[in-house]
């Protein structure tokens, strides 16, 4: 859901990357349902698996949760997001979850590439 937000709220000011350390085999239905509902596809995307590669090439890092398991490398910025794992739950649980995160990704976007 990060992603999709940031995709479509920075459209091409930012680079973005998605994986997560212990991917799924396909996207929660629920969280494509309710990121539809506010007018993101995320159809097309599909769970990859986080490489050391891909921190390497990125300047910022946003995790939420996975601990030890994330690589870590000195002079990137690492956010931590605490949120609520969507899997498995209803839909008018994962609503919140997705608009807290839409709160996060525009103010991280604020900070990374303030409005003209």
């Amino acid at each position: 859901m990060a992603a999709g937000y940031l995709r479509a709220l920075a459209g091409d000011r930012v680079e973005v990357l998605s994986a997560g350390s212990e991917p799924k085999d396909q996207i929660n239905p629920v969280a494509v349902q309710v990121m539809a509902e506010d007018g993101i596809d995320i159809t097309g995307e599909a769970p990859k698996v986080l490489t050391t590669e891909a921190v390497k090439d990125s300047d910022v890092v946003i995790t939420m949760g996975c601990g030890d398991a994330c690589p870590i490398f000195p002079g990137k910025r690492y956010e931590d997001w605490e949120l609520t794992d969507p899997a498995g739950r209803p839909v008018e649980e994962v609503r919140p979850i997705r608009d807290d995160i839409r709160a996060r990704v525009s103010a991280l976007l604020e900070e990374l590439v303030p409005a003209s």
